[in-house]
């Protein structure tokens, strides 16, 4: 089959068979063959043929699958995404031979943390601060993926955020922009390699472009409004990082950016990611955002927010096949060029060639012989790696009197709605993962335990009590299960069973249907039914160790005040369980650091480390009236950006400067000595920030700028030592000038981004 359709394709086009029949490399050897490959293809279209390669389709209730087979038998479309097995990618891609052009699809699918094998989300992955780690989940997922026959993940998700109201603050990397652009170059790499096409690697779509984190007060979808030197500092570096790793697609935001929204932004689609940042892959709308741009305000009518989507820069159409219904007669009205509509099927071509699919239409799906006969079969999964990246990922927040890690004896209490729940320990965007499959908490304990201690586990309480909430959870997809007992009831259980033990461990927080898209929150707080769970659990007097399950920074100040010890554990994924339990008896000692700052109280966001200073600034030290601050709290942070603490200590020397001067081709060093002063050996990161003390404009009192993670044995010194280049003292000026300015520097390096060192020098 995959020989005949080659050679229709080679004689429709008239193309030099090697071509066609070389293995496929990396698309910068073959530019040439490439681009002659695609005009010679283009000139063969039809423009019904042409406007089909611009419709990204998705199987459902409203477009089902017999509908899609014959719109591709048509040339109707020219990719897929939400068909994530190999039988039905293959049938899908079976008809493209009855199709005139023979023009393969690709499939495309949300592989965010994980395809099969489920990783820690994205925010867990930030908190490893650990680029091996997140490299292995991302080769893993690009591997799986790949198995299942798709040739994209719209991935890796790198907006910035800096308000944890966003529900989606669980997908991404956290509020810095330094880690997020170390994180999205590390995940490009990982997912593509040096060919997009091998045989275990998918093509990145890096999302969502641009600013989409930034929304006001938290709400998805909400619109931007941003200054451009805070845009192109703060915001757009991680996009940018993406590109320049080679990221052959962009997901396009569905958020307005100062007015206009993404999807028609020529500013942002043309001006800066082509012509700025030299980008030459395919750029993809979000769902139904076309449509979308009526409701901002901009299009009259779907025919014009077609026009104006395709004309900024839009290639593909996500889902509502706007381009189908009214490109024609755009074009025939003159409203549109055929340049316009070239230049977006040039790209789509484009990536299609650089996925292999013209020299291997079947490429990653290979005979239907090799298809698993159990898509869900446990050989499948990479349950090693995935239990060593989640351990990575966790951070431990608070160890009073070293309660952690338990012993191994005696009786534990395991208590909570989320303690035994397969569903909302692989979090949301969990791709093809099976629940099922998953390792739960309870499960975890019990595999660490064995017959050495007893666990008596009780649910406790549910995940809340508010049924309006419940009923919004589950509203497309039944993910909250509600025990029908009476709150009291389940919490007289709850205070029976730790009545019993030696220790309680109550794992707390959020179900993943609260982290997710469209699942904004006003209140990030443990929601009340837990919070009373808890209550009843602290009054009765055995040590209480909070297992938190989240996806994204919640106000704890209650709960850091009852406990003896708190674990971050984000949504941990398939063997989340397992590397929970490693860390809570000591097998494995935590070393992540927070990747978002924890607040005090809700009031307080925004609230992050790289804030610019102010005329007024707040001491804590000597607290006066007229400074910025808020009277009926303490100020700062709850839990500071990039911390985390270990079951050994570790101290850290002053800093050395190789000299107090650099110049522009110069590299200064900065050095520190960490000492593991522990009895045990850990990992830890230590962090580098820069302030530029004084600057045409104001610049932030901290800026991440590099970090290192170190394992030391107990007792074991190391010195880490950082170079600082001219160009990493670079800003945005008020003109957008790339620039960096002579004068005082201050270098701080510590374990967290407060408890730091510091020392300072000129630049020259």
């Amino acid at each position: 089959m995959i020989k005949r359709y080659f050679l229709g394709v080679m004689i429709c086009l008239a193309v030099s068979p090697a071509i066609a029949e070389q293995q496929y490399v990396a698309p910068q050897y073959q530019l040439k063959e490439k681009q002659i490959f695609i005009e010679k293809l283009m000139q063969q279209m039809t423009m019904e043929e042409k406007i089909g390669q611009l419709n990204l389709v998705s199987i459902g209730s409203d477009y089902p699958k017999p509908a899609i087979m014959a719109a591709i038998r048509d040339g109707k479309v020219g990719a897929m995404f939400n068909t994530v097995t190999k039988v039905d990618i293959r049938r899908m891609q079976d008809q493209v031979q009855y199709s005139r052009l023979k023009i393969p699809l690709f499939y495309a699918y949300d592989v965010v943390h994980g395809q099969r094998t489920v990783f820690p989300i994205s925010l867990g992955l930030a908190a490893s601060w650990d680029m091996d780690a997140v490299a292995l989940s991302a080769r893993i997922s690009a591997k799986e993926t790949a198995a299942d026959g798709l040739n994209m993940t719209f991935s890796p998700m790198v907006d910035i955020t800096r308000d944890p109201r966003w529900g989606r603050v669980s997908e991404g990397f956290g509020e810095d922009t330094y880690l997020t652009s170390r994180l999205a170059k590390v995940m490009v790499e990982s997912y593509q390699g040096d060919d997009p096409s091998a045989p275990d690697r998918v093509m990145a779509n890096v999302k969502h472009y641009a600013l989409y984190g930034a929304g006001e007060g938290g709400r998805d979808y909400n619109s931007v409004d941003m200054s451009l030197p805070k845009m192109f500092q703060d915001y757009m570096p991680p996009y940018q990082a993406a590109i320049d790793a080679g990221a052959g697609g962009v997901m396009v935001a569905l958020n307005a950016v100062n007015g206009i929204p993404a999807t028609s932004n020529t500013w942002l689609l043309t001006d800066v990611l082509r012509q700025q940042w030299k980008f030459n892959g395919v750029t993809v709308s979000d769902h139904g955002a076309i449509g979308g741009l009526v409701k901002h305000g901009v299009a009259e009518n779907d025919r014009q927010a077609a026009m104006m989507a395709l004309k900024a820069g839009v290639n593909m159409d996500m889902y509502d096949n706007m381009y189908g219904k009214y490109l024609p007669g755009l074009l025939k009205d003159g409203l549109i060029k055929q340049q316009d509509i070239d230049t977006a099927v040039r790209n789509v071509l484009g990536v299609k060639w650089d996925m292999g699919l013209f020299a291997d239409p079947y490429r990653h799906l290979g005979p239907a012989s090799t298809d698993p006969v159990d898509t869900n079969a446990e050989s499948r999964l990479h349950r090693a790696e995935a239990r060593e990246v989640a351990r990575t990922s966790l951070v431990l927040l608070k160890n009073d009197h070293n309660t952690l890690p338990l012993a191994k004896s005696g009786t534990i209490a395991l208590i909570g709605p989320l303690a035994d729940s397969q569903r909302d320990v692989m979090g949301s965007w969990s791709a093809a993962g099976a629940a099922k499959q998953s390792v739960t908490v309870y499960q975890g304990i019990k595999n660490a335990l064995g017959t050495q201690a007893t666990v008596l586990y009780s649910v406790g309480a549910n995940i809340t009590d508010d049924a309006a909430i419940v009923k919004y959870l589950n509203s497309y997809d039944k993910s909250v299960e509600v025990d029908p007992r009476s709150p009291q009831a389940m919490i007289d259980e709850a205070v029976n069973t730790a009545k019993k033990a030696d220790v309680v461990v109550a794992v707390v927080g959020e179900s993943q249907g609260m982290a997710h898209e469209a699942s904004s929150r006003s209140d990030i707080s443990i929601p009340q039914s837990q919070r009373d769970l808890l209550k009843a659990l602290k009054a009765t007097g055995k040590p209480l160790v909070l297992v938190l399950m989240n996806g994204r920074p919640l106000t704890l100040s209650w709960e850091n005040d009852i406990s003896d010890a708190m674990l971050e554990t984000w949504f941990s994924g398939t063997e989340g369980g397992n590397a929970i339990a490693d860390v809570l008896f000591g097998d494995y000692n935590p070393s992540g650091k927070l990747p978002m700052t924890f607040p005090r109280s809700v009031g307080q966001i925004p609230i992050y480390n790289s804030v610019l200073n102010t005329g007024r600034p707040f001491n804590p030290q000597k607290p006066d009236k007229y400074t910025s601050r808020y009277f009926d709290i303490t100020n700062g942070p709850l839990f500071p950006f990039g911390y985390g603490l270990s079951y050994t200590d570790f101290s850290v020397s002053d800093i050395t400067l190789s000299s107090t001067t650099l110049d522009s081709k110069g590299t200064l060093t900065a050095s520190v000595t960490v000492t593991n002063t522990g009895k045990r050996s850990g990992a830890t990161v230590v962090q580098l920030y820069v302030q530029d003390v004084v600057a045409s404009i104001s610049r932030p009192v901290k800026e991440l700028k590099n970090f290192s993670k170190v394992m030391l044995q107990p007792g074991e010194q190391r010195v880490i030592s950082f170079p600082i280049t001219e160009q990493d003292l670079r800003f945005y000026n008020e003109n957008l000038k790339w620039v960096s300015e002579a004068g005082k520097f201050n270098v701080f390096i510590g374990l967290d981004s407060q408890n730091v060192k510091r020392q300072s020098f000129l630049l020259l």
